[in-house]
């Protein structure tokens, strides 16, 4: 009797796994795991050889990316169509570093002798982030674990173990991030601008190199989260990325939990894979489907000695990115780019301590929260217009909305997100001794101001409630931005 029960409890069990075959239409229907839409925010690390030569030019509405240092100085060197950032960066190489020096060089030169993995740990706890997503390999293919299918196609030492720090990078901050209870993650570009076989014979790199190196990686250090990249050389059916993506659903040691995003072909962008991706946008609205906004504090994603303070969000600034990302549905995935000797800039050490401070009061109105029926509340004036939905690089700056909004334009008074029965109204301004109408919040039973014990008053009508704001207490005067919280 008991042997027939636990056969029935094995088929039982069998019934429930769900076993995707490598199709869009098979794999496309797994959930993204509920961790990542409770977790919205992460940490973003571009980090590599690139972090040596550490440079992009600046240049007025251009998105300049330093870890395209190779790629940029080589098409400056040999396409008379250059744009400005390739010519610029192959300037730059010349009057530095000389024209006969081969990137190649950057390797040697990547020690990251100063890397203290749980020091970096550190920082992103206290930033309040809960995943972190590293570089494992960017276009370059340069691998910052001891990937032996990256020395093996360059023909030559090209992983952090091999060559440079002689270090097995990713696996010590992965060890180290999870210490601290968050959840690591993994970037991982699926095309190298150079590698041989790449260029040559690219059935056989997806075959010999992309295929069993994406599955060393899984299967070693076991990603949270995986970002793919450098989707759009081809399309999926000709990276295979269905027949990759059955495997990491169905047998890789990652299965039931790790995310990913959409980047797997040149056809999938908001179409295929897991949440959706945009990048230095205003992200997405008015969709149910998990998505993801990722950006640099400044331009570039990885070091880019040439940026200056101005080039660099304020503290401020990226809270109310997060909020604004957060009222809609989505998640920041904010990126860092550390220097070659393994240290975070300070200034991004603090950026990341003034997001921290201020989760710390009013994380409860980030986490684990959904959008409400209106995610804003406009002042009087005309609602500027805004392109939702892009994939990459839209003119879109919500500080401006709450700052400083054009002559007869409206400008954003409160941000909303609500968990259970609390709605949060997410204040970027705060009026001493004056009143706030939130149009449309009704069956209000109490109000109170997130890191203060004392309730405050409040009156509702139809229109809606208005609160009464009282004088700020010293410990929350320098906020960038106060949370009402209103339990209905």
């Amino acid at each position: 009797m008991k042997r027939l029960l636990l056969l029935v409890l094995l088929m039982l069990g069998s019934l429930d796994a769900q076993t995707y075959q490598p199709t869009w239409e098979s794999v496309d229907k797994r959930p993204t795991p509920a961790w990542f839409s409770e977790a919205k925010f992460g940490i973003f690390i571009h980090w590599g050889t690139y972090s040596v030569p550490a440079y992009a030019p600046v240049l007025p509405g251009k998105l300049a990316y330093s870890e395209w240092y190779w790629h940029s100085m080589t098409e400056g060197k040999n396409n008379p169509k250059a744009n400005g950032v390739e010519t610029g960066t192959w300037a730059f190489h010349q009057k530095v570093y000389g024209a006969d020096y081969p990137y190649q060089n950057f390797a040697a030169q990547f020690k990251a002798e100063l890397f203290d993995p749980d020091q970096w740990a550190d920082v992103f706890q206290h930033s309040g982030a809960r995943y972190v997503v590293l570089t494992s390999k960017h276009h370059e293919g340069f691998a910052l674990w001891p990937s032996k299918e990256a020395s093996a196609n360059w023909g030559r030492p090209w992983n952090a173990v091999e060559i440079g720090p002689h270090r097995d990078l990713l696996g010590d901050l992965t060890d180290a991030v999870r210490r601290k209870g968050l959840r690591m993650g993994i970037y991982y570009s699926l095309y190298e601008w150079y590698n041989p076989l790449w260029l040559y014979d690219k059935p056989r790199y997806v075959r010999e190199h992309m295929f069993p190196q994406f599955k060393n990686v899984v299967t070693h250090y076991k990603p949270s989260f995986i970002f793919s990249d450098g989707e759009w050389e081809l399309p999926s059916a000709d990276w295979h990325s269905p027949e990759l993506l059955a495997w990491l659903f169905n047998e890789s040691p990652v299965k039931d939990e790790v995310v990913i995003n959409d980047r797997w072909g040149g056809d999938t962008r908001h179409k295929h894979g897991g949440y959706w991706t945009t990048e230095y946008t205003a992200g997405m609205s008015g969709i149910d489907h998990p998505w993801e906004e990722n950006r640099g504090m400044g331009v570039s994603y990885g070091y880019n000695r040439a940026e200056d303070l101005n080039v660099y969000h304020s503290g401020r600034e990226l809270v109310i990115i997060l909020v604004d990302t957060v009222s809609r549905g989505g998640n920041l995935l904010l990126d860092i780019g550390p220097k070659a000797d393994g240290t975070i800039p300070v200034i991004m050490e603090e950026r990341l301590t003034q997001i921290g401070d201020w989760l710390k009061v009013n994380g409860e109105a980030i986490y684990g929260t959904r959008p409400w029926k209106a995610t804003r509340q406009w002042s009087t004036g005309e609602v500027p217009k805004v392109e939702y939905n892009k994939e990459y690089s839209t003119p879109y700056d919500v500080t401006k909305l709450t700052e400083k909004p054009e002559p007869g334009k409206a400008g954003i008074e409160a941000f909303f997100t609500t968990k259970g029965s609390d709605l949060y109204a997410i204040l970027p301004h705060w009026s001493s001794s004056s009143s706030l109408m939130l149009k449309d919040v009704t069956d209000v039973k109490s109000v109170s101001l997130l890191g203060s014990t004392s309730p405050l008053k409040f009156k509702t009508s139809k229109a809606g409630v208005t609160v009464v704001l009282p004088d700020l207490p010293q410990q929350l005067r320098q906020q960038p931005a106060w949370v009402l919280k209103i339990s209905q």
